[in-house]
């Protein structure tokens, strides 16, 4: 049965018929070979760890200097990065009520854009080097992340000032090659 469909066989030779219409005969193509069973790597970002509605903190005592900082928006999450010149070194990222920073040992304050922040602080234990990029990302225009700003930079202290547009969970993770903290907020409602 499968060779009078042209399948299973030779190709079947057929003589027209005068008058009639007739729709050419396909012949299936070869069996396509199947690669063998690797498993592929996991796509980025597949491992990440989940949010929590909660403070968080990590890194390695040592020494590092901050060589950037990023702001970005993916489906999802808002994203803060900063990069170093060697291991992430102690950190913490603390959730505020408000978009309220102090400024250094001033003690000043500043108010950045949003209703609820985040203080992101880094310690290196030698003090050395300060950060010399960008030092306020204002008006990204991410559902979560507002704003961003360097509110401290002293003797191995680094703070960044995070302005959120409403409270949001956060996951917090480091990568290597190159070492970078990475703090995302989720966008979705809780």
């Amino acid at each position: 049965m499968l060779a009078a469909c042209g399948l299973g066989g030779p190709a079947a030779v057929t003589t027209p018929v005068p008058g009639a219409t007739s729709t050419p005969i396909q012949v299936a193509s070869a069996p396509r070979i199947t690669p063998p069973s690797v498993t592929p790597p996991a796509p980025p970002g597949t491992n990440l760890p989940a949010f929590r509605c909660a403070d968080a903190a990590g890194g390695k005592a040592g020494s590092a200097n901050i060589t950037g900082v990023r702001v970005a928006e993916s489906a999802g999450y808002d994203r803060f990065v900063l990069q170093f010149d060697g291991a992430v070194p102690s950190y913490t990222v603390k959730r505020q009520a408000k978009p309220i920073f102090r400024t250094g040992a001033s003690g000043q304050t500043v108010a950045l854009t949003g209703l609820a922040g985040a203080l992101v602080q880094v310690h290196s234990s030698t003090g050395a080097g300060t950060y010399s990029g960008p030092t306020d990302f204002a008006n990204s225009g991410f559902v979560v992340l507002n704003e961003a700003r360097l509110t401290e930079d002293f003797e191995g202290y680094v703070s960044w000032g995070l302005g959120l547009s409403r409270p949001a969970c956060l996951r917090t993770f480091t990568l290597n090659d190159p070492a970078r903290l990475v703090v995302d907020f989720a966008t979705a409602s809780s």
